[in-house]
């Protein structure tokens, strides 16, 4: 048997052609009058040999006619072969099976084709039938899945690497590869350099550039290359002809073709980016591959960009070091974007700055990115990171005149990103309004640009500061800005309003920064805080030092040190972290405390000392909130002193309901319904008890819904609060826990439990968390913090 052709008991064929076989072996069908077209490898031989079993059937040979003739390779034949084969067809009672490549088709051929009555279709194997067809070559039949990415299943090729397969195999043999020195030895120079340029997806245009032929030429040369079964159906080479032609075609001819491709290519307009693809993954180097990967480096999204800079680099073409720092910090790896941005400073490229500060800023060193900035003349961008640092004066300074810079939308949405930060400190009613504008100018043209941070992040944080979570949501659900390096920022940001109303947390994925680090320990905190899980606030503690420690305090980390303040406070650490609160009293103090940014921390830094019991110091705060007539720091102030006073055992039960319904109007939902749960267990009166526990119900996110629940069968129904209970036990909450998280007593909730069972006739504990879990979706037991990536 010659390589790769099968005998017929080692044919796999789909059910109609063995069933059309089956019936012209055994006489049933007469005259047979079909022909058998596929490409080269597709077992045409191998049909014909079983159809040879037949009574009467015999191979053509020149001269033979009568009985049912079997025509091998009728695309090499000549025009005196197909003349008697026209004649063997006058006879009515003769037949006819020809097999041939799609290509050439000779005229002859095409005719003779015309008078044929049907055609037997042998396609590709699946990955079943390869792993069949090994099996029957004595092959492992576990390997199917890897023989048939590298053959496409072309059966000659799946044939052809059998012989060579050893268990756990996941590269081609060396010997399976040698096996195709004599078929790439009949090949034509030309179908050579057609194979060729199939690898790099070059199209008949290239190729008849690289061949100096025209288009129409070059094409034929694609469809004899594509009738050797050396490709795909989609025209691809296929990854085992992809290493016969690494390993066999000479390297300087490889070179050669590869790179007259890539010089036609590059004269052409449009995107590299697809042909830079196909040129890496053949490994195509030289001056003009070199020059493919460089062009298509500056269009690419950020982690291709850095291996196409390389792949430059490696085939001696001139980088573009500023975009590659560029886009190394783009794809996340910013100590390669700050190691290359210094190199480029030391040698004078002054650019270098913008990357550098870009990366500083996402590593949390906002103090010298603002430095950086302003070096490098970065105007609106050096100003809000002056200002976050608390240095505005400085900040005002760097702002550019507006005819500093062509108005572009990216310039004119930092520049109003800068003026709305700006005027927030400054108490500018209108300053939330201009970041969010700047936002949605920057939505257009922001995705592929490096930046310190975006204005939709900036504008979230402005905004949950300010008591408007409302509008922090849907601006982070639109931001693009940054691509993926600010994609982690923004979910977790997004994460925020969630939290801050006491519900589950998404996980934001993605490779975090170390400032996404702050923040994603910032919400695992401040989730466990609110769940009253104290294992889970042990354990993330060192990571929430750790994190403030490696960084920078400035304006848009105020939010998570708030949380780590009052998490100090609940594991008595509250001293050790006073430190680092000073430093934000510093900045903002240099700011003139600006309510805006002012009032959120000074509301977790009263309840940090409240959990201390340091009542005195929690006036300090309350003060300081008194100062402002702002209504989100006049709500802040009049609920703090509620919470004083109730922890003083003076609980009056309007003012509470009252202060508690102005947080949850600024997003506080929590918070809301934790002070008045907790003004409702202070109070000796049981009707004003009652009214606050029932303010709290209704202020807690996710309160008692008001529809009933259905099992799938819709025998049974579930009131809003048993299907709150049912989540809640599915997962995993103690009575007491969910008592905690409903204000309701623990005997309720057991009382609850007992409702259901005898509602939906459960026999057993066990049977009735059954049936609960066909008819509710469990919640986690404690809200999902995301993953502290290192």
């Amino acid at each position: 048997m010659i390589p790769g052709h099968a005998t017929p008991d080692e044919l796999v064929l789909d059910d109609p052609t063995r069933r059309l076989c089956a019936a012209i072996t055994s006489g049933d069908l007469t005259p047979v009058r079909l022909a058998v077209i596929a490409p080269g490898g597709y077992g045409k031989s191998a049909l014909l040999d079983l159809l040879a079993t037949a009574n009467g059937a015999r191979r053509y040979r020149s001269g033979a006619t009568g009985g049912l003739l079997l025509v091998d390779d009728a695309h090499l034949l000549c025009d005196k072969d197909f003349a008697e084969l026209d004649a063997h067809l006058a006879d009515e009672s003769a037949g006819l099976v020809i097999a041939a490549r799609p290509r050439p088709r000779p005229t002859g051929l095409t005719t003779l084709l015309g008078r044929l009555r049907g055609q037997v279709v042998l396609r590709a194997f699946d990955v079943d039938r390869t792993a069949t067809c090994l099996g029957a070559l004595g092959a492992d039949p576990g390997l199917a899945a890897f023989v048939h990415s590298q053959t496409g299943g072309v059966p000659g090729l799946v044939h052809r690497l059998a012989p060579h397969l050893s268990q756990g195999q996941d590269t081609v043999p060396a010997a399976a590869i040698d096996e195709f020195r004599l078929d790439l030895d009949q090949l034509t120079a030309d179908q050579v350099h057609a194979l060729l340029a199939a690898e790099v997806n070059a199209d008949a245009t290239l190729l008849g550039g690289l061949l100096g032929v025209p288009p129409t030429v070059a094409a034929a040369h694609v469809d004899a290359a594509r009738a050797t079964g050396l490709l795909a159906a989609d025209g691809s080479l296929l990854p085992l002809a992809a290493a016969v032609l690494r390993a066999l075609v000479p390297a300087d001819q490889r070179t050669a073709a590869l790179g007259g491709l890539a010089e036609l290519r590059l004269a052409r307009t449009g995107p590299t980016g697809e042909f830079a693809a196909a040129l890496l993954a053949a490994s195509a180097s030289g001056p003009a591959a070199g020059a493919v990967y460089a062009a298509a480096a500056a269009e690419a999204e950020p982690g291709f960009a850095v291996q196409l800079h390389q792949a430059a680099e490696n085939a001696g073409h001139p980088v573009d070091e500023i975009g590659r720092a560029e886009a190394e910090a783009r794809a996340g790896d910013l100590d390669a974007a700050l190691r290359r941005a210094d190199t480029l400073l030391a040698a004078g490229e002054p650019r270098a700055a913008h990357v550098a500060a870009a990366a500083l800023a996402h590593r949390g060193q906002a103090t010298r990115s603002a430095e950086m900035y302003r070096w490098a003349g970065a105007g609106a961008l050096a100003a809000i990171g002056l200002a976050g640092t608390g240095r505005l004066a400085e900040a005002k300074s760097a702002m550019p005149a507006d005819s500093a810079a062509p108005p572009t939308l990216f310039s004119t949405a930092i520049s109003l990103a800068a003026r709305g930060i700006l005027d927030s400190i400054g108490g500018d009613a209108g300053a939330l309004s201009t970041v969010v504008r700047a936002a949605e100018v920057m939505e257009p043209v922001g995705r592929d640009v490096l930046l310190s941070d975006s204005p939709a992040a900036l504008g979230a944080i402005l905004a949950i500061h300010t008591g408007a979570t409302g509008i922090a949501e849907p601006l982070l659900a639109r931001a693009c800005t940054g691509g993926e390096l600010l994609r982690t920022r923004h979910a977790l940001l997004a994460a925020w309003p969630a939290m801050l109303r006491g519900e589950s947390v998404p996980v934001p994925d993605g490779r975090q920064t170390p400032r996404d680090r702050l923040f994603a320990v910032g919400l695992a905190v401040g989730a466990a805080r609110r769940d009253g899980d104290l294992a889970t606030l042990r354990r993330v503690w060192d990571s929430a030092n750790e994190a403030v420690v490696r960084h920078d305090i400035d304006l848009f980390t105020l939010l998570p040190l708030g949380e780590f303040a009052i998490a100090a406070a609940r594991l008595g650490e509250l001293d050790r972290f006073t430190p680092h609160l000073d430093r934000a009293w510093t900045l903002l103090a240099a700011l003139d405390n600006p309510p805006a940014w002012t009032a959120f921390p000074r509301w977790q830094a009263f309840h940090a000392e409240i959990t201390a019991s340091r009542v005195s110091a929690a006036r300090d705060h309350v003060e300081v909130l008194s100062g402002s007539t702002e209504q989100f720091p006049a709500a802040l102030a009049e609920a703090a002193r509620c919470w004083l006073d109730v922890l003083a055992g003076n609980v009056n039960a309007p003012r509470v309901e009252s202060a508690a319904r102005a947080l949850h109007a600024v997003g506080l939902h929590w918070d809301a319904a934790r002070l008045a749960g907790q003004a409702a267990t202070r109070t000796a009166d049981r009707k004003r008890m009652l009214a606050l526990l029932d303010c709290a119900r209704t202020l807690q996110s996710g309160a008692a819904r008001e529809e009933a629940a259905t099992d799938p069968t819709g025998k049974s129904r579930l009131s809003g609060r048993e299907l709150q209970v049912a989540e809640l036990v599915l997962a995993g909450l103690t009575y007491k826990q969910i008592g905690d998280r409903l204000f309701i007593s623990a005997k309720t909730v057991e009382h609850h439990m007992a409702r259901m069972r005898s509602r939906l006739g459960a026999t057993s504990r066990t049977d009735l968390l059954t049936q609960l879990r066909d008819m509710v979706t469990p919640q986690p037991p404690q809200r999902t913090t995301p993953a502290l990536a290192p």
